[in-house]
C-alpha cells in the first residue's frame, strides 16, 4: 500500500516507524515531516495545514491510505475533502472533530448525553465581565479554558481567584492563543488523577488501546505551566479490567452513541482524557487523534499490524475485531529547550542519538529537530524529542529512557526526573 502520513512532530516519527514495519507498506510519504521520519520513509514539503496541498499529493501519488497526525488538519476538515474526492483516510470528519476543536461543543455534548464531566459554564470573549462575576462566585480552586485548539497550552488550572482572572486577561483581552479564545470554557475542578484511555473506533465497533498518562505541566511534581507534554507511560496501572469496563461503558460507548445519534458518527482515534475521581471516571477533554506523547508509548506495545487495523477502521470492519498488545511497559521521556514552553533558543547541536539507540530497546523520537546544511542535526522546537523504551515492566522501561535520555546532549536540555513515579506508586499499592 502507498501511505500518506500527514505531521512533522514527535506522534509522528512514532507513527512512520511503526507505519514503515508492515508488511502491507509498500511506499510511505510523510508530510512535510522531520529528519526522524526520513529515515522510515520520504519526506515531501507539504503543510500539515495545507489541505490542498495534500489532496493534491494523495491524487499524484495515488495514495491508497491517508493517515492524519495532528489535530489542526481534521478540524479543519481534511477527512471531508478527501472523502469527497474517494480517497480513504482515517480520521473524523470535521463535525466529528469538534470534540477536540471546541471545548464548549464538547462539554455541552457530554452534558446533552450524561456523560460524565466537571460542571461548567460558557462565556462568549464580550462576556469577560459576568465570566469575571462567576469565577468571583464559584472560587478556586477553578479551570479556564480556551475554547478552541490552543496546542495543549490553553487550560490553566487555577488555585486562587487571582490566578483565574489572570487566566481569563491572557484568553480573553491579551489574545494569548487568538481565535481558540473566542469562547472561554470555565470548570469545576476535578480531583483524582488523570489517565488516558484512546480507542480505535469505526462508528459503532472500537478496539481499546493500552491506557497511558502523559505528564503536561514543565516542572516535576506537576509544577509549572503546561506543555505539549513531557513524558508518558503505558500500560498504565491506574486502570484494571474492572476500570476499563467502566470506562467503556459510561464514557466510550456512550459517546459514539451519542454522535451517532446527532448524526455526526466518529470514526477514527478517539481520545479520552479522564479523571479517576471518587465518583468514578470523568472526561477532562477529548481529542480526535493520537496523544503526543502518548503515542509514543502506546504504539511500540501493539502486536497487531497497525496498517492493517486502520484499514479495517476506514472499511467500517471492527465487528468482531481484537487487537494484540505485547507484554511488559513503554515509557517515554521528553528532552525540551530550556525556557518551553514560553521562550527558548533554536538551532543548538544535537549528538548523542546514536549512543542512546544502541541501548537494547531504546528508540528517539524526532519532534523540533531540524537538519543543517552540512547534514548536522539542531534543535527547531520547544519539545526537541523523546527518548522511548521498553522493559519487561515499568520500571525497567524508565531506566533504559532515562539512561538513553541522558546519553543525548544539546545546550539547554531540559527534562523532568519524575516521569512514571505515580504509575510506580500504583505497582507498590
Amino acid at each position: 500500500m502507498r501511505i500518506l502520513l500527514v505531521g512533522s512532530g514527535g506522534r509522528e516519527h512514532a507513527l512512520a516507524r511503526t507505519l514503515a514495519k508492515s508488511r502491507h507498506t509498500d511506499t510511505l510519504l510523510i508530510a512535510p515531516g522531520n529528519p526522524g521520519t526520513a529515515q522510515c520513509g520520504t519526506n515531501v514539503d507539504v503543510a500539515a495545514d495545507d489541505l490542498e496541498g495534500l489532496l493534491a499529493l494523495a491524487t499524484e501519488r495515488d495514495v491508497d491510505l491517508t493517515v492524519v497526525g495532528p489535530e489542526q488538519p481534521l478540524v479543519d476538515g481534511i477527512v471531508d475533502r478527501f472523502e469527497a474526492e474517494g480517497l480513504r483516510i482515517v480520521g473524523p470528519t470535521q463535525a466529528a472533530a469538534r470534540l477536540e476543536g471546541s471545548k464548549a461543543f464538547a462539554n455541552q455534548f457530554m452534558s446533552r448525553h450524561d456523560i460524565p464531566t466537571a460542571s461548567f459554564r460558557v462565556f462568549e470573549a464580550d462576556e469577560g465581565e459576568a465570566a469575571a462575576a462567576y469565577i468571583e462566585d464559584v472560587g478556586a480552586p477553578i479551570v479556564v479554558k480556551a475554547d478552541g485548539l490552543a496546542g495543549g497550552k490553553g487550560a490553566f488550572v487555577c488555585s486562587s481567584v487571582e490566578a483565574a482572572h489572570d487566566a481569563l486577561h491572557q484568553i480573553v483581552d491579551d489574545r494569548a492563543f487568538g481565535a481558540a479564545g473566542d469562547r472561554v470554557v470555565i470548570e469545576e475542578k476535578m480531583e483524582g488523577e488523570e489517565v488516558s484511555v484512546l480507542a480505535l473506533t469505526d462508528g459503532t465497533n472500537y478496539v481499546l488501546l493500552p491506557p497511558s498518562q502523559d505528564h503536561k505541566p514543565i516542572g516535576e511534581g506537576g509544577t509549572g505551566p503546561n506543555t505539549g507534554g513531557m513524558g508518558a507511560f503505558a500500560p498504565a496501572p491506574l486502570l484494571d479490567a474492572t476500570a476499563l469496563t467502566e470506562v467503556c461503558r459510561r464514557i466510550i460507548e456512550p459517546t459514539l452513541q451519542g454522535m451517532r445519534a446527532e448524526g455526526v458518527p466518529y470514526r477514527g482515534v478517539l481520545y479520552c482524557g479522564l479523571m479517576i475521581t471518587d465518583e468514578g471516571p470523568k472526561v477532562v477533554e477529548y481529542n480526535c487523534r493520537f496523544g503526543d506523547p502518548e503515542a509514543q508509548v502506546i504504539l511500540p506495545l501493539l502486536d497487531t499490524d497497525l496498517v492493517e487495523v486502520l484499514d479495517r477502521l476506514v472499511r467500517g470492519n471492527f465487528e468482531q475485531f481484537s487487537l494484540r498488545t505485547t507484554p511488559g511497559a513503554a515509557a517515554c521521556v521528553v528532552l525540551a529547550s530550556d525556557g518551553y514552553p514560553i521562550a527558548y533558543d533554536t538551532g543548538r547541536e544535537i549528538t548523542g542519538i546514536d549512543d542512546a539507540e544502541a541501548l537494547p530497546e531504546v528508540s528517539v523520537i524526532h519532534a523540533g529537530t531540524r537538519r543543517r546544511p552540512d547534514g548536522g542535526l539542531v534543535t527547531d522546537g520547544g519539545r526537541v524529542m523523546g527518548v522511548t523504551a521498553r522493559g519487561a515492566d515499568l520500571p525497567a522501561a524508565l531506566e533504559r529512557a532515562y539512561e538513553g535520555a541522558d546519553r543525548i546532549q544539546f545546550q539547554g536540555k531540559t527534562l523532568r526526573r519524575d516521569i512514571g513515579q505515580k504509575g510506580i506508586a500504583h505497582l507498590d499499592t
